[in-house]
C-alpha cells in the first residue's frame, strides 16, 4: 500500500515518443521495434496501438499519430501490490490540466506527457516532492 503523500523517483529519458495506430490484426512494423526506452504495443479487436520512437516514423508512413512525448519512468522495480502510486504521479498533472498517458510494465510504470508540458510537469512533480533523475 501507499501511503497519502508517498513520493516517488522519476527517470527522465532524452527521448521523444508518438503514438500511432495501425489497423486491426495490422503487423507491426520493423521502424517501430527500435532501441527505445519503452516500446508498446496495445491491441484490441479494432485498432492495434504503438508508442515507439517519434524520430523511427518514416515521414511517408501512412499511420495516425499523436506526439511528441516525453517519458518518465518510475524508478523500480515496483510490488504490484502498491496501491495510489499511478494517483499519486498523475494527480497533480490533471488538476493542471496536464495530458497524460501511462503505460505499465511488469516492473514498473511509466508516464507520458506532451513534450510541451514537459517543463511544467518535472516543476509539478517537484512542487510536489517527487525526484526527477536525468537518464544520462
Amino acid at each position: 500500500m501507499v501511503a497519502f503523500g508517498a513520493r516517488f523517483t522519476l527517470i527522465a529519458h532524452p527521448e521523444e515518443l508518438s503514438y500511432v495506430r495501425l489497423g486491426a490484426q495490422e503487423v507491426v512494423p520493423e521502424w517501430a521495434l527500435t532501441d527505445a526506452p519503452l516500446v508498446s504495443v496495445s491491441a484490441t479487436a479494432s485498432e492495434t496501438s504503438v508508442l515507439c520512437l517519434t524520430s523511427a516514423i518514416p515521414r511517408d508512413a501512412v499511420v495516425r499519430q499523436q506526439g511528441p512525448f516525453h517519458v518518465f519512468e518510475v524508478e523500480g522495480p515496483l510490488d504490484f501490490a502498491l496501491t495510489g502510486l499511478l494517483s499519486a504521479i498523475v494527480a497533480p498533472l490533471g488538476e493542471a490540466d496536464v495530458t497524460v498517458f501511462t503505460v505499465s510494465t511488469f516492473d514498473t510504470d511509466w508516464i507520458m506527457v506532451p513534450t510541451y508540458e514537459s517543463a511544467r510537469a518535472r516543476e509539478l512533480w517537484a512542487r510536489g516532492g517527487h525526484i526527477i533523475k536525468e537518464k544520462p
